[in-house]
């Protein structure tokens, strides 16, 4: 059921930046679909891949702020979106080989090892937050500034 819910919120945050579309510079970064498809092509591979599996990172953190990769031109939100649907097919697939409770490879700060239900439900919370961003985003006036 939370892989269901999962699922659910990925297709509504792909739907949402492929309705949002590129965005004019106006609007700051951390709100772009650009830096969502970034932010959360990230998330997928790092606690799914570095964390439960104990992976090498082979994914740069997005710049806090940014919504392109740590370094290099910005890439075009369709090529963002498609590799966050590559990323989560991965992730998928470490779900199904994986039972809910197998704990994570890499031991969290302060001693933790997190489960597989944990990273799902994390990420699962990460995600809706972020299409939260892009609701804000979608119903924000065409053209207004959104901040001060």
């Amino acid at each position: 059921m939370v892989s269901a819910y999962l699922d659910r919120q990925r297709a509504t945050v792909r739907a949402l930046c492929a309705e949002l579309g590129e965005q004019p510079p106006a609007h700051p970064a951390p709100l772009s679909p650009h830096a969502v498809a970034a932010h959360l092509t990230w998330v997928e591979h790092h606690w799914f891949e570095v964390v439960m599996l104990g992976r090498p990172d082979r994914i740069p953190r997005p710049p806090e702020g940014g919504g392109g990769p740590a370094e290099g031109p910005p890439r075009p939100l369709a090529v963002l979106l498609d590799e966050y649907d590559a990323q989560c097919a991965r992730s998928r697939a470490v779900t199904a080989r994986l039972e809910q409770r197998a704990g994570a490879r890499l031991v969290q700060q302060g001693g933790a090892r997190v489960t597989l239900r944990w990273v799902l439900l994390h990420v699962l919370e990460e995600t809706a937050r972020q299409g939260g961003r892009l609701d804000l985003l979608r119903s924000w006036p065409q053209g207004a500034a959104l901040s001060g």
